[in-house]
């Protein structure tokens, strides 16, 4: 339901959990996201009405559909400072570390110059990252949306 929204975040340096995360098909879920935010002090991000009004202050329903107007909501509610900050995978959340020369090279989309450009990898996923036109994309989307 916000799964872009939480790619976002961990963009962001957010440390987030997704419900993509939990077992397929159980019947208790929205039970189990609720005790996981109260036992791990977390906010719950949700388009469901229904989940927020029980999540209560620990829960937020998120009104819009649109990306950018969903991380304008959670900014304006004081929940996140926006920014690209690279200390997360977007993919499964763990912490990201400095890459290595090797894990560059033998990473098969890395860009073809690492002149200039700082690298990231998850240790989970074994994925790399850096700064290119994604990031600048969507710092300038963020910018746009958030003007100082």
């Amino acid at each position: 339901m916000l799964g872009t929204l939480t790619r976002y975040l961990r963009f962001m340096g957010y440390d987030t959990m997704s419900a993509n995360s939990l077992s397929r098909g159980n019947t208790r879920e929205d039970t189990l996201l609720l005790e996981i935010a109260t036992r791990d002090d977390r906010i719950l991000l949700t388009r469901d009405r229904e989940l927020a009004r029980r999540g209560g202050v620990q829960a937020v329903c998120i009104a819009s559909g649109d990306i950018m107007q969903q991380v304008r909501q959670i900014v304006d509610l004081g929940l996140i400072e926006p920014g690209i900050r690279m200390t997360r995978c977007s993919i499964c959340n763990a912490r990201l570390r400095p890459a290595t020369l090797r894990e560059i090279h033998e990473t098969r989309y890395a860009p073809g110059s690492v002149r200039g450009r700082e690298f990231f990898w998850c240790p989970t996923c074994r994925k790399l990252y850096w700064m290119g036109s994604h990031g600048d994309n969507l710092k300038k989307r963020l910018k746009e949306l958030l003007p100082p």
